[in-house]
């Protein structure tokens, strides 16, 4: 058929029309200048070029990227953010889950644009954990120190926090998360475990091109502006004890508990069967240990086939666990951020890394959709993860997160 000029002129209104078309979902700005795009489309080279196009526009120099894989594969956003915005540092890992500027989310990709006017940021990416010494991964930790204190000329612990992105299979989290803590001295650390949307196979971290696993990614911030760092949970110990008996320590198994096999005894403990336990039966009565006073999630993964439990945490013979009783999720979650946002007069935005379990336990107590507006109101970005890093601690089943204010925020930001 013979193509009219009217006809060539629509089809050339309908090829502009789809170039003009959003190449990201969603874009909020905060008042310290912080910018996040978020998309559920698959378009690697798209939402590249929307992140060049965004950090143009707020002279971003550091982004932190947090992606499903069943979105999009960690190689493809690489090479896109090479090919699309070769000049802009970041740092990034797959989740279980992400959290935007809408709520709780799932299969999206997240983009927190730095504005070099309020926040400087080093990397540095330490690969091959499995036989890397603590030692050396200290060292990093002081190099990068080094490197952010010669291009500030000053380094402050109040104005300065450390952020560790790590593989969440690596059975490596509490020796890591202790070598950095080691090295920063009094910055604070806070951080989350890289997921794979619950599959349990391979997670990713990607930094300024590389893609990874087994490997972490430590992230320097210095900004005036206001933050405070914390932590939350929903669960209490009771007086049901549950004593290591037999693990394989280097793979986070416990094979038995009180000297029985470890699913039937952790299931008699909480009142199911053994052969009934699921996720959820998990994240619904963790079990937790003492350390310093103080009481720390220590979550189930899942069960195998001949009755042993595998871990998120580092777990060993002789280790004493404590069956923990829920409380409201909700209502710890609101009092948590109500608390920080007393302290810093007012949130602006929240870094939040939210163990998977506790959204598994939402959706399980049906409170899912009152977590998720929870969020959304006090601005909450990160994503679902398979652990949590809080200062010296790995831990699970927790949210940790550093917290901006508002006061002074805008100024800070001009």
């Amino acid at each position: 058929m013979t193509s009219t000029p009217a006809r060539q002129t629509r089809t050339k209104k309908r090829r502009r029309k789809w170039r003009r078309k959003p190449l990201a979902k969603s874009r909020t700005r905060y008042a310290c200048g912080l910018s996040v795009l978020t998309t559920d489309e698959s378009d690697a080279d798209a939402f590249a070029r929307a992140v060049a196009a965004e950090a143009a526009g707020i002279d971003a120099g550091f982004a932190l990227l947090f992606f499903s894989q069943s979105l999009i594969e960690a190689v493809a956003l690489s090479e896109a953010l090479k090919t699309h915005a070769p000049a802009l540092h970041y740092a990034g890992c797959s989740t279980a889950g992400e959290i935007t500027p809408k709520g709780l989310e799932e299969g999206q990709i997240l983009a927190l644009l730095l504005p070099s006017a309020s926040f400087s940021a080093a990397s540095t990416m330490v690969e091959n954990l499995s036989s890397s010494g603590m030692d050396g991964i200290t060292g990093e930790v002081e190099a990068l120190r080094r490197s952010l204190r010669e291009r500030l000329g000053h380094e402050r612990a109040d104005t300065t926090f450390a952020l560790c992105l790590i593989d969440g299979l690596s059975y490596a989290e509490e020796a890591v998360t202790s070598a950095i803590h080691w090295g920063l001295d009094d910055i604070p650390l806070i951080g989350g475990s890289a997921g794979d949307d619950l599959k349990f196979e391979t997670t990713r971290l990607i930094s300024n091109g590389k893609v990874t696993s087994d490997s972490a990614i430590i992230v320097l911030i210095t900004t005036e502006i206001p933050f405070h760092v914390f932590k939350t949970d929903n669960f209490v110990p009771t007086d049901e004890k549950l004593v290591v008996t037999a693990s394989d320590p280097d793979h986070r198994i416990v094979r038995e508990f009180n000297a029985t096999i470890a699913a039937e005894e952790y299931a008699a403990s909480v009142g199911v069967v053994a052969q009934m336990l699921t996720p959820l039966s998990f994240a619904s009565h963790p079990v937790v240990v003492k350390v310093g006073g103080e009481f720390y999630c220590r979550s189930i993964q899942k069960m195998h086939a001949d009755g042993s439990l595998s871990f998120f945490c580092a777990i060993d013979d002789g280790v004493v666990l404590a069956v923990a009783q829920p409380k409201d999720m909700v209502e710890a979650t609101r009092a948590a951020l109500s608390d920080v946002s007393e302290r810093l007069g007012g949130i602006d935005l929240i870094l939040g890394f939210d163990c998977v379990l506790r959204r598994l336990d939402a959706r399980n107590r049906q409170v899912y959709r009152e977590i998720s507006e929870l969020y959304k109101v006090n601005n909450v970005l990160g994503f679902g993860t398979y652990g949590e890093q809080y200062r010296s601690m790995h831990l699970n089943q927790t949210f940790t997160g550093i917290a901006f204010g508002e006061r002074n925020a805008a100024e800070a930001a001009e």
